[in-house]
């Protein structure tokens, strides 16, 4: 089993790629090397293949990254799977978890984040999480998104160092993180982790 995120930047063309997409490239490039496991095309697409109990992180991650920078967001589609057909591309590779990702991609309207897999019980319950999940993260400001991605990629950190990493307040970082609903978040991240590794 594996996980492939596919994603595309929503509103590109009203900021300059020259912000955002370095920013993105460095996320993905935590993941492994492009383009095996990462490539980015059509200019503003990427896909990403991860383990299914890192898909969910990495697309709050991503997310977080992304809206950082003004004006702009990303819609994410997790499809887990098999991987029937391994290419030197990412985008060229092929297997379940390719189609359902692709599917799932195509069915995003109104939400900018979703998941399809073989187990329709298992998508319905984290579809519906994260739809409630977006009810904050899609608000997040460039200065919450920040302060999500540090927590996000320093664990170990806690609010008074991460304070002093983002040169602000502890006061500050307590009602940012609040604001960004990142212990809710976090919850959620850790449920998912626990029902994939049932799962796969």
């Amino acid at each position: 089993m594996t996980s492939i995120i596919t994603g595309d930047i929503i509103n590109s063309k009203k900021s300059s790629p020259k912000e955002w997409l370095e920013a993105l490239k460095s996320i993905l490039n935590t993941y492994g090397k492009s383009p095996l496991v990462w490539e980015i095309y059509r200019g503003d697409s990427f896909q990403l293949e991860v383990n299914p109990n890192q898909a969910l992180e990495a697309c709050i991650l991503i997310k977080a990254t992304i809206k950082q920078f003004e004006n702009i967001d990303v819609r994410l589609a997790i499809g887990i799977g098999k991987k029937e057909y391994h290419s030197d591309h990412i985008t060229e590779s092929n297997g379940s978890a390719f189609v359902n990702s692709g599917e799932c991609f195509e069915a995003l309207k109104k939400t900018t984040l979703a998941i399809k897999s073989p187990f329709e019980a298992f998508d319905n319950q984290i579809n519906i999480m994260l739809d409630l999940a977006q009810l904050t993260i899609n608000n997040w400001t460039n200065t919450t998104a920040t302060l999500v991605k540090t927590a996000l990629e320093h664990p170990n950190l806690n609010q008074k160092q991460i304070a002093k990493t983002l040169n602000k307040t502890q006061g500050n970082i307590s009602q940012g993180l609040k604001r960004a609903g990142f212990d809710e978040v976090y919850k959620l991240l850790q449920y998912y982790k626990t029902q994939t590794q049932s799962l796969c």
